[in-house]
């Protein structure tokens, strides 16, 4: 899968931008504030229907115009399949694929899989819960077609369970009903994520079997409640407490992936360093995953790859993403620092383009360096 094609209006300070990547390696440069970032946001409403900087939609739209608008080419197997999406200041959205309306971001985002790696992802090791239950259910998302309808069901039962706990006098014949259907999706979402995250563990120890200071790493998934027992009990020991509360304690809604080290949280041990690999390791075992369980390939978006990990880890990373033979799309700051990492590379075909003020050019194609060597 690659993007073929790539047009930009009025996005941040990018206002008229037209791109043809390269089916492999695409990287930024430019000064910070130039737009490379936007490029990335650009591919990545197109995959997700959001940017992954921001929830503010006005804040994408430059100053002085009234929508932005992006269009891609998406080619998957020999398939040409056009992309877009058009947002205006009012909060009114479009999401277009194959010339149709499509009804949400969740629709659109099937076209185009793709993974971040920029500051944020740190979060997976640090962060909430929910950092984690959305890097889980990205796969499965992706490879489980019955996933997306059970979890928005599974949403909208929990939404008025909680309901119902918050009345002054709850009317358990009411509240039996939300726990039964409760009790169904809970188990099919967990069954979803369950097969998922076994499969994954075995990419993902395989990926880092040759790095002896995560040797000792545990990994494990955490359903949201001990499902060693059933959940409907849980539900019913849980009763008084959830009712005090206003809100349901237990189920899927709560799940979570916990890293061990020696018996102790793993970001309490690891160095920065290793901290990075562990996330890198974690996103290109889901790319792997991802094809094998589809026969399809995501494209990954790096933003300041320099700034988020050292030279060591950076070739890591670079020879993961080689193996892969995905579409990449990276930035930084200088133009040196980011082609360096792929010098060790000369087969792969590159584009590097240089950002400034929201003008984007091509500066050359490694093809033609390497011949010129």
């Amino acid at each position: 899968m690659t993007l073929k094609r790539l047009s930009i209006q009025h996005l941040r300070n990018l206002q008229d931008v037209e791109i043809k990547p390269a089916e492999h390696v695409n990287l930024f440069y430019g000064e910070n504030g130039s737009g490379k970032t936007s490029v990335l946001e650009a591919i990545s409403l197109l995959g997700l229907g959001r940017s992954f900087r921001s929830h503010k939609h006005k804040s994408l739209i430059n100053y002085d115009q009234g929508a932005f608008t992006v269009f891609g080419r998406v080619n998957s197997d020999g398939t040409d399949t056009p992309l877009g999406i058009n947002r205006k200041r009012n909060g009114e959205v479009s999401f277009k694929a194959n010339g149709a309306t499509v009804a949400s971001a969740a629709a659109l985002a099937g076209y185009l899989p793709l993974q971040v790696i920029n500051a944020d992802t740190f979060l997976l090791l640090e962060g909430s819960p929910k950092v984690r239950r959305q890097f889980i259910d990205w796969l499965v998302f992706h490879v489980e077609p019955r996933f997306f309808p059970v979890w928005k069901d599974l949403q909208r039962c929990l939404k008025h369970r909680n309901s119902v706990l918050r009345h002054d006098r709850i009317d358990r014949f009411e509240l039996a009903t939300w726990d039964q259907e409760l009790i169904r999706l809970t188990e099919l979402t967990h069954s979803f994520r369950e097969a998922c995250m076994q499969r994954f563990n075995h990419t993902f120890y395989r990926l880092i079997e040759e790095f002896p200071e995560l040797q000792e790493l545990g990994l494990s998934y955490y359903s949201g409640w001990d499902n060693q027992k059933n959940y409907n009990d849980v539900l019913e020991a849980n009763f008084e407490r959830d009712r005090r509360q206003g809100y349901t304690q237990a189920g899927s809604h709560r799940a979570d992936l916990q890293f061990e080290l020696k018996g102790m949280n793993a970001a309490d041990l690891l160095s920065r360093g290793q901290q990075k690999l562990l996330i890198c390791a974690l996103k290109i075992a889901q790319g792997y995953l991802f094809n094998e369980m589809t026969g399809r390939k995501c494209i990954y978006l790096i933003d300041d790859l320099p700034a988020e990990l050292d030279e060591k880890h950076r070739a890591l990373l670079v020879n993961w993403l080689d193996a892969m033979s995905t579409q990449v799309f990276i930035t930084g700051v200088e133009s040196d620092v980011l082609l360096s990492s792929w010098r060790s590379q000369p087969e792969v075909e590159l584009k590097m383009f240089h950002v400034e003020q929201g003008k984007i050019r091509v500066a050359f194609e490694l093809p033609e360096v390497a011949t010129d060597k």
